[in-house]
């Protein structure tokens, strides 16, 4: 029986989580995209804590009238700003099972260039 596609990005995360993890001094910085909104994490997962996360329903982002992808390259550039205030400077980027294309293309990229390093 063919899988669907839920339970194929699963698997995909899945395989991508066995190699990717997030440590005190490289955390993991993973995204979730939903069809309307798109979510951004920077983990460690060594002790389990999010350092910081942003998403395109905080209130600067979302108040910009821009297309998805805009709003994805908008929330790149806020973790990245929030991250680098945190003290970090390069991370592993997981991008949860999703294909790096369109909107999580456009986050990773707007982090680059806010500074981070991956």
């Amino acid at each position: 029986m063919a899988l669907t596609k839920f339970e194929r990005r699963i698997r995909i995360k899945n395989r991508i989580r066995k190699i990717v993890s997030g440590t005190e001094a490289r955390p993991r910085l993973t995204v979730f995209r939903s069809n309307k909104e798109i979510y951004a994490q920077i983990v460690d997962d060594v002790s389990g804590k999010t350092i910081s996360a942003a998403s395109s329903r905080d209130k600067d982002i979302s108040s910009a009238k821009v297309n998805k992808s805009e709003a994805a390259t908008l929330v790149g550039k806020a973790i990245a700003e929030k991250a680098l205030k945190a003290g970090v400077e390069t991370i592993s980027f997981d991008r949860g099972g999703y294909l790096y294309h369109g909107r999580v293309k456009s986050l990773a990229e707007g982090a680059r260039e806010a500074g981070l390093k991956f």
